[in-house]
């Protein structure tokens, strides 16, 4: 709870508290009505002022109006009557302001998990100055490739590379995960990020408007202002809905007594006022107004909790309809990382035949090269490697030890003899040869991310209909993948503009059946086909800028078990939103029947107003809490 929040509901328990102390007090007249009247002044002085104020303003037909009215007019009335029961109009003013602290809590409660990542810019950033003292400056005015020193505790301010140092991060601001990541000299931060233990200097590799941390503010402060098609709905059906109530009241107030009195029967003015005053507060539109925006809030709050960024309701709505996931593979299923998954040797052990390859290829800069010194750690020992040469378009040959390594493909074995075999495992064949002859090969290849199997599973309890992967990679590599991860379809070798092309025609597709198309990549080229679907999703972490900015959805740790869980939370948001509206359409328009014909009182009409509201808030509020 805020201060605020906290200030009100201290103010609601001491009017509640005089309310019920009023019914012991045995005071009439003029002392009972100014002992009720500080009561009202003080549950509801803030709903006179804001109709006062939208009066002045000339927006004065809200449910601030509509409070006032009724519960001023069942004050009057009582005045009329000189019965002194003033309890109904205050109840009324009570109730409704326990209703706003509820709202207002549960929008507090989403709130926190949102600024969370609101939270995550610094205001400084720390650089040495000649001396070797910190000095902290703006992070604005920060340069690309300045040195800058995180000390534990502090918040990452830029994105960079460690130049030296380790330590452990503290992610979850960003991606929900909470467990630290250890990183030490050569390995990528991300702003927003806690530095926990060690002191880390990291040289920026973007400015700070750049950053992840700024870019993340800016999708945040934009999500705001993309409203769903049922908050639109809400918005356009409060502005007919509150105009036509009051002129309705009014015609509930004037139009049967006058009739009665041509007629020449009794006019039972007070009657109809009343039934008018009930007819106001039943017909207060608070359920609707406050829960739909405030399940969508909700519902992308409990999204940020679990390291998913939404950018507006509507995407959250739009993805709730999605029955097809198109997946791009490199770094969304796959990690994108090149890994020894196979040796096979000839007529060497597996060790050795790693260990030739991996000192053949000590020097080389290649990614295939940077495979194998991870595989075989230690190809940095006593081994003398000389005479490296590598040959465009077939590998590299070294002498090791004094024997002549070949490691390439098929054309460098028969460039140097050796009787070559292909291999039936998909992925990238490295063929090793020693002295001439042939001793086996290495297969290379893209390792499937550890919860992409699970992530179709759960996509396809969830609803998903159809699961599809584009790649450009080719069709035996994207096959394989297919079939370990039980995909639908698979399209592979394909260009940027083919990626587009297959998603056109999955659109196509399911335009007849109203059900949406999603994307996700994480790639450069991937930003035109996450603009093109109906909902895109980027990988957020290792991303690239391109697709995070063409995106509607960001992942924070690319963890692919999160879309599961974004398409659950949209379902679950989208269900509950549809609950509040018929429940709170429904009830209201029983209510107003039953008001207007005289069978509610102004207590049935409190529940009409205040308990469906809150009702409708806890309902709403049930977004938040969403297991993945």
């Amino acid at each position: 709870m805020n201060k605020k929040q906290k200030r009100n509901l201290i103010r609601i328990l001491i009017a509640a508290v005089m309310f019920i102390a009023l019914y012991f007090i045995p005071v009439t007249g003029v002392p009972r009505f100014i002992l009720y009247l500080a009561v009202y002044l003080e549950v509801g002085y803030d709903i006179l002022w804001k109709a006062i104020k939208g009066i002045k303003n000339r927006q004065p037909l809200d449910e601030n109006l509509l409070m006032a009215l009724a519960t001023i007019g069942a004050i009057a009335l009582a005045l009329y009557e000189k019965s002194g029961d003033y309890a109904e109009a205050i109840a009324v003013m009570l109730f409704y302001q326990i209703g706003e602290w509820f709202q207002s809590y549960a929008v507090g409660k989403s709130r926190k998990n949102i600024s969370a990542l609101m939270d995550i810019a610094p205001d400084y950033a720390n650089i040495e100055d000649e001396n070797g003292q910190l000095e902290p400056v703006d992070p604005d005015d920060i340069e690309i490739g300045t040195v800058i020193v995180i000390e534990p505790g502090e918040r990452v301010p830029i994105d960079g590379v460690v130049i030296s140092g380790t330590s452990s991060l503290n992610t979850s601001a960003l991606t929900g995960e909470s467990v630290p990541r250890d990183v030490a000299e050569g390995d990528e931060v991300i702003s927003g990020c806690i530095n926990l233990n060690g002191v880390l200097r990291v040289r920026t590799t973007k400015e700070f408007g750049e950053s992840t941390a700024s870019k993340v503010l800016e999708l945040i402060e934009d999500a705001s202002s993309r409203k769903s098609q049922s908050e639109n709905f809400i918005s356009r059906f409060a502005r007919i809905y509150t105009p036509v109530v009051v002129i309705s009241a009014l015609v509930l107030a004037i139009i049967p007594p006058l009739f009665l009195l041509l007629t020449g029967q009794v006019p039972a003015w007070e009657t109809w006022i009343y039934r008018a005053l009930i007819f106001l507060v039943i017909s207060c539109p608070c359920a609707l107004v406050v829960s739909i925006p405030l399940s969508f809030f909700a519902g992308i709050g409990g999204a940020s909790r679990h390291g998913v960024l939404v950018k507006g309701s509507n995407y959250l709505e739009v993805l709730s309809e999605t029955k097809t996931v198109v997946f791009d593979k490199t770094g969304t299923l796959t990690k994108g990382v090149f890994e020894v998954t196979a040796i096979h040797p000839d007529h060497v052990d597996e060790h050795h035949l790693l260990h030739m390859a991996a000192h053949a290829e000590r020097y080389s800069k290649h990614p295939i090269a940077n495979s194998l010194r991870l595989a075989y750690p230690d190809e940095a020992d006593d081994c003398t490697v000389e005479d490296v040469e590598e040959i465009a378009g077939h590998g590299i040959t070294a002498r090791v030890n004094g024997d002549v390594i070949g490691v390439g493909n098929s054309k460098l074995m028969e460039k140097l003899g050796a009787e070559w075999h292909n291999c039936h495992k998909p992925g990238t064949i490295l063929h090793v040869a020693i002295n001439g002859t042939y001793a086996g090969h290495i297969v290379i290849s893209d390792v499937i991310k550890p919860n992409s199997k699970e992530a179709i599973e759960r996509l396809k309890k969830n609803g998903v209909e159809q699961t599809v992967m584009l790649t450009g990679d080719a069709k035996q590599v994207a096959e394989n993948v297919g079939k370990e991860l039980n995909l639908d379809r698979v399209y592979s070798e394909l260009l940027p503009q083919d990626k587009v092309a297959h998603v056109e025609q999955l659109l196509q597709e399911k335009k007849s059946e109203k059900a949406r198309v999603a994307f996700v990549g994480d790639g450069i080229n991937d930003a035109p086909v996450l603009s093109r679907s109906d909902i895109g999703i980027a990988m957020g972490a290792l991303g690239s800028d391109a697709a995070i900015e063409a995106a509607d959805i960001v992942l924070m740790d690319d963890d692919p078990l999160k879309i599961s869980t974004a398409v659950k939370i949209s379902r679950k948001c989208l269900r509950i939103v549809k609950e509040n509206i018929w429940f709170a359409i429904g009830v209201k328009v029983a209510c107003l029947i039953l008001g207007a014909f005289g069978v509610a009182n102004m207590w049935f009409a409190i529940f009409a107003d205040v308990g469906v509201m809150v009702l409708a808030v806890l309902n709403a509020i049930r977004c938040m809490f969403i297991k993945p």
